[in-house]
């Protein structure tokens, strides 16, 4: 019988290298449409709109704490935000 993996609290142990010995490939023991959703996730669709430049930049943090209080999107809002602005003041 093989060692457990996590303790009563559910925390991990680290693995042996007979629990390495013992794995086996994915493919062996999920079925094919959990393989797929597996292999899916994490991986981006074609962009919709023009490729956007990645930037560092420093925000007041009630700025940051606003947008962020809106949920997830944030980033994109603040994006928005700064449209409209160029679209009202040239």
């Amino acid at each position: 019988m093989s060692k457990r993996l996590t303790d009563k609290e559910g925390e991990v142990r680290e693995l042996t290298d007979q629990d390495v010995k013992q794995m086996r490939p994915m493919s062996d023991v999920l079925p094919a449409d959990l393989q797929r959703t597996i292999r899916q996730r994490g991986q981006r669709g074609p962009q919709h709109a023009p490729t956007k430049v990645k930037t560092t930049m420093r925000l007041s943090p009630d700025v940051v704490d606003h947008f962020k209080a809106q949920g997830p999107g944030w980033q994109r809002r603040i994006d928005q935000a700064l449209r409209e602005y160029i679209r009202e003041h040239g």
